[in-house]
């Protein structure tokens, strides 16, 4: 079955980095248009960055654009989330989700997503 795992979540200061890290298995990987959201508590799941399955492309939500990159390796079934900048308020639980199959669209709504991992922890201190 197919299974994303998030990891290189933590607890940082506000100004520092982080970098997450989904691999994804039991499917193909290089096809998937894949993306990250978040969610704080007590609010709706949040759209931030989403690569095309051919890499070349990508969209980011502007609360994050200029300081998050997205990134993939299809060699290694990983996309990667380079966080920079770090704010209180991007504090949340990151989510990385895959689209169906060579889909042309880079969508940012959740719905559109079929797969979903466990959500890794970013805490941002003040």
């Amino acid at each position: 079955q197919v299974q994303l795992v998030e990891s290189g979540g933590g607890l940082v200061q506000a100004g520092g980095s982080l970098r997450l890290s989904c691999a994804a298995s039991g499917l193909t990987f290089s096809t998937y248009n894949m993306a990250w959201f978040r969610q704080a508590p007590g609010k709706e799941r949040e759209f931030i960055a989403a690569i095309h399955w051919t890499g070349g492309s990508t969209n980011y939500a502007g609360s994050v654009k200029g300081r998050f990159t997205i990134s993939r390796d299809n060699a290694k079934n990983t996309v990667y989330l380079q966080m920079n900048s770090l704010k209180f308020e991007d504090t949340a639980v990151y989510y990385c989700a895959a689209d169906r199959p060579a889909y042309y669209v880079l969508e940012n709504r959740a719905s559109e997503y079929d797969y979903w991992g466990q959500g890794t922890q970013v805490t941002v201190s003040s």
